[in-house]
């Protein structure tokens, strides 16, 4: 099996000094965290802005199950 902390396709996460899933392995984030974090980290990187508006729509969704905000 390869190394799981290998990045499989681009560059993006690599430029970081923590790669995204390490630290959210690490400190046991929820799925909409993760993503959060994922996409907040990579948006210079790979997608820009499209990063930033999902990054937002996780934001919300995590607003909306977690504390009822409608």
């Amino acid at each position: 099996m390869e190394n799981p902390n290998d990045q499989v396709g681009g560059e993006h996460y690599k430029r970081l000094a923590i790669e995204p899933i390490t630290y959210i392995m690490e400190n046991e984030l929820p799925f909409a965290e993760g993503c959060v974090i994922k996409y907040i980290s990579r948006h210079k990187y790979k997608n820009g802005a499209e990063d930033i508006e999902k990054a937002i729509q996780f934001c919300q969704f995590i607003l909306k199950h977690d504390y009822g905000y409608e």
